[in-house]
């Protein structure tokens, strides 16, 4: 076993020794010579782990990116191309491997629509087609979804086994086709193109958006799941399956048979508070409601104060001897009246929201007033949210430059 491991970060080392040769302007033709000889076969784990050394080594995640592409093709030969590892069906990955399918099934009607495109002779000839291009791009953009699940599922799941690296570059070439098939979406809008430029963008953007779709299922398909499929636990493939509809299927929908193991969301066994999306401890939970840049104040459902956050700057005194004391109390008797309008309508279901806003010792205040109802729709209590929005009122314009208050120094923002 060790003699294996010591093989394969040999190969890893060397992997990575010839991909920077290709960053040094090298020819792919040669890198990918150098990599037959001296690499005889790699895997996607050792792919991941080049890029990975690339970064520790202070390779910006920018200069992989638009390398990544290059990787692939100079890998592709001396990749090892297992079969795909079986799982159930409805389980993520083969969700994403169906979506996949379907998505590779959408770029052949696209790649079909721009051929005609290019054989059109004559204007009216080339309308059809350009119609089935259109109807093609509007189906790949479904595509989006699949990206967020992988982007906010797989990738976090990744990094929680040290995998940090290629997920921000995976993420940058994702963004990159998002980037192109939207600008891709404007050109095809365009009702007084000629023939010529038709043609011309078919055989250059087109082509180049297919190519780039096609690029990252084969990166999926041959690195990503399988990486998965090798690190991630049973509890963890249970929270991408619980996860995954907030985000949306893409073209197709899971199918039936998988079912997340009992364990997926265990209970906390160090202390810290669980909760539906996540664990805090109480120390961290104390810190956030401090830093929150509003203060709140939360009422149950018999009218008692139980709650308040305790910022730097609150907008409203607050003593901790108001703690189960009835809200009608804490309120001068003029506007109890209000008050117990807005619980009453809260607990009937009437309402879900009271907004006000008012002039306050030099700030301009916003308040407002959430019924918390359970999972059943039972009333629970109120939030009452609180923020100075004074400063939020004078923004004008905009600000894509990062500046810190009372800094001069400033950085672009990505």
């Amino acid at each position: 076993m060790s003699e294996l491991i010591d093989n394969q970060a040999q190969r890893v080392k060397t992997l990575t020794t010839i991909i920077k040769r290709l960053h040094a302007g090298e020819s792919p033709n040669d890198v990918k010579a150098a990599l037959k000889t001296l690499v005889q076969q790699t895997d996607y784990a050792e792919i991941m782990a080049m890029e990975q050394q690339l970064m520790a080594e202070g390779m910006p995640a920018s200069e992989i990116q638009s390398m990544c592409d290059l990787h692939s093709q100079v890998t592709r030969e001396t990749l090892v191309q297992l079969p795909a590892a079986p799982v159930q069906p409805g389980h993520p990955a083969d969700t994403f491997r169906l979506e996949n399918e379907a998505l590779r099934g959408v770029l052949a009607r696209m790649r079909a629509a721009m051929a005609d495109v290019l054989a059109a002779a004559e204007d009216e000839a080339v309308r059809k087609p350009l119609l089935a291009w259109r109807e093609a791009l509007n189906e790949l953009m479904d595509v989006e979804k699949h990206y967020q699940r992988k982007e906010h599922l797989l990738f976090s799941c990744l990094e929680q086994h040290g995998v940090t690296g290629p997920t921000k570059v995976m993420w940058g070439k994702d963004d990159e086709i998002r980037g192109a098939l939207k600008d891709l979406g404007v050109a095809l809008r365009e009702r007084n193109a000629t023939l010529v430029e038709w043609g011309m963008l078919a055989a250059t953007f087109g082509a180049a958006v297919v190519e780039a779709v096609e690029e990252m299922i084969y990166k999926e398909e041959q690195i990503l799941l399988p990486m998965c499929l090798r690190t991630f636990t049973a509890d963890q493939w249970g929270e991408i399956w619980n996860a995954s509809p907030r985000y949306g299927w893409c073209l197709v929908g899971p199918r039936e048979g998988y079912r997340p193991p009992a364990s997926a969301e265990g209970p906390a066994t160090d202390g810290a508070i669980q909760l539906a999306t996540g664990r805090l401890s109480l120390e961290q939970l104390t810190a956030l409601f401090s830093t929150l840049p509003v203060d709140i104040t939360f009422v149950d459902a018999e009218d008692k104060v139980a709650f308040f956050s305790e910022g730097p700057d609150r907008v409203f005194a607050r003593s901790r001897a108001i703690i189960g004391r009835k809200v009608q109390n804490c309120h001068p008797p003029r506007s109890v009246d209000v008050v117990d309008r807005i619980l009453s309508d809260f607990r009937a279901g009437r309402q879900s929201v009271a907004e006000f806003w008012i002039p306050f010792v030099g700030r301009f205040v916003h308040i407002r007033y959430f019924a918390v109802r359970g999972a059943q729709g039972e009333y629970m209590g109120t939030l009452e949210v609180t923020q100075d929005v004074g400063k939020i009122r004078a923004l004008t314009g905009e600000r894509r430059l990062l500046e810190y208050e009372g800094s001069e120094m400033m950085k672009e923002a990505n």
